[in-house]
């Protein structure tokens, strides 16, 4: 019983992972069941006794990118001591993630207006919200210890999500600049403009550094990519 489960969930996560594949390169609307059941050589039928419908598909994607995002983020948060150390490491992440997920992230950035009109109860949008809280909060806790200037919350985090949202339009993992060093020109961009007192961005920004490199190890550390959500 337990080997067949584990065929089951098996076979769950590749019909996920090979939409996800579909759904970055030809978007959600030029992605079909019929081509995944061909790429997979199982029935259209199988894909529907595991998901329903592809917005069910849709679904499961975004919660399972959400997942993992979360679980790293609070990851990286638990490694790092200072909230700027926090924040540029978030940042560095925001464009890691176009290489270490590269499928799931480009799906995720350019399908993003679709999740937004999910099931306001769905558990990707809660997760989603969960993920913004904590950068919010990790924004309020360096106000409070004196490292971020005052700022409007809520128009800071946008800005910073506006920024990483659209680099799977541009970002090439085998171009000239590596994910870190893009990392650091949106450390440099984001905490140039926040913190109270430049002299340490530098540090932060460096795509050797710390915060670099600690976002990296979490990503590594973390869940799998590509895995449905148990």
């Amino acid at each position: 019983m337990a080997k067949a489960g584990t065929r089951l969930a098996g076979k769950a996560n590749d019909i996920l992972q090979v939409f996800t594949h579909n759904v970055a390169q030809f978007g959600y609307d030029g992605t079909n069941l019929s081509d995944i059941a061909n790429e997979l050589s199982i029935s259209k039928g199988t894909i529907v006794h595991h998901y329903g419908t592809k917005d069910r598909l849709l679904a499961a994607l975004h919660e399972s990118y959400m997942r993992r995002r979360l679980t790293e983020a609070k990851l990286l948060i638990s490694r790092l001591e200072h909230p700027d150390q926090q924040l540029a490491g978030l940042l560095f992440a925001f464009i890691l993630y176009q290489e270490h997920d590269r499928d799931a992230t480009i799906a995720f950035q350019r399908e993003v207006m679709r999740l937004s009109a999910l099931d306001s109860e769905a558990e990707g949008v809660s997760l989603r919200t969960e993920y913004i809280g904590l950068v919010r909060a990790v924004i309020s806790d360096g106000v409070a210890a004196g490292r971020f200037r005052q700022t409007d919350m809520q128009v800071q985090s946008l800005l910073m999500f506006g920024s990483a949202q659209w680099a799977y339009t541009w970002f090439d993992p085998h171009g000239d600049e590596t994910a870190e060093e893009v990392g650091a020109a949106l450390v440099d961009l984001v905490l140039g403009s926040l913190l109270a007192r430049r002299t340490n961005l530098a540090a932060l920004a460096d795509p050797h550094g710390i915060a670099a490199q600690t976002a990296r190890q979490c990503l590594l550390d973390g869940p799998e990519s590509g895995l449905a959500a148990s």
